[in-house]
């Protein structure tokens, strides 16, 4: 069983930082990519950023490239989202999802677990 345990979130000016966490729990992640997602109140879920766990390669939504970045502890099998210059629009609840074929998709459908979700609220 695979569990995605998140932390981190909460309430913060415009222009400010988070960092969000996701522990993954259950199998060895080595062949899997790692990704985010958010979804703000009346829109559909979006992508956000995407990494491959044993190679790290990435990729990001072009709405946050520069000011988000996706990292990951093999060590720790944690999942990071550090997020900086914050925007009211980024407002949302963001998931970390996992995805068993490794294959850093944009796409959140051809993700297989999810986390439960966290709030992000920032203020202007």
């Amino acid at each position: 069983q695979v569990n995605m345990v998140q932390s981190g979130g909460g309430l913060v000016q415009a222009g400010g930082s988070l960092r969000l966490s996701c522990a993954a729990s259950g199998r060895n992640f080595r062949t899997y990519s790692m990704g985010w997602f958010r979804q703000a109140p009346g829109k559909e879920r979006e992508f956000v950023a995407t990494i491959e766990w044993k190679n790290e390669d990435t990729v990001y939504a072009d709405s946050v490239k520069g000011r988000f970045t996706i990292t990951r502890d093999a060590a720790k099998n944690i999942l990071y989202l550090q997020m900086s210059s914050l925007k009211p629009e980024n407002t949302a609840v963001y998931y970390c999802a996992t995805d068993e074929d490794g294959l850093n998709s944009r796409d959140g459908r051809l993700y297989d677990y999810w986390g439960m979700g966290t709030q992000v609220t920032v203020s202007s």
